[in-house]
């Protein structure tokens, strides 16, 4: 497999997830299409590193990888309150302007 070949497979995952983000009302699904972009980010900061024979892309991508997990964390802690004071869990019916 060639850089270019990886490359495309991260544009790939990446428009998958901001579909992910763009089409989901559910606010699982937009979480879930958040990560797709951030792994597709990684994926080429490996892969530029690996075509250039450093260890600067894996290193920041594992950098990249504990603040998504961190991430994910805040991102579900969110859902959770969010289910638990408004009933919902559709990210149209959410908004701190409500009452």
């Amino acid at each position: 497999m060639n850089f270019y070949s990886i490359l495309w497979v991260a544009f790939l995952v990446f428009s998958i997830g901001l579909f992910g983000v763009l089409s989901r009302r559910h606010l699982v699904g937009v979480i879930m299409g958040i990560e797709l972009m951030f792994n597709a980010a990684n994926l080429v900061l490996v892969a530029i590193g690996w075509a250039y024979g450093v260890l600067t892309g894996q290193i920041i991508a594992l950098f990249a990888i504990a603040i998504t997990v961190a991430e994910v964390a805040v991102g579900l802690a969110l859902f959770l309150l969010i289910e638990r004071v408004r009933k919902t869990v559709q990210a149209d019916e959410v908004s701190l302007m409500k009452g």
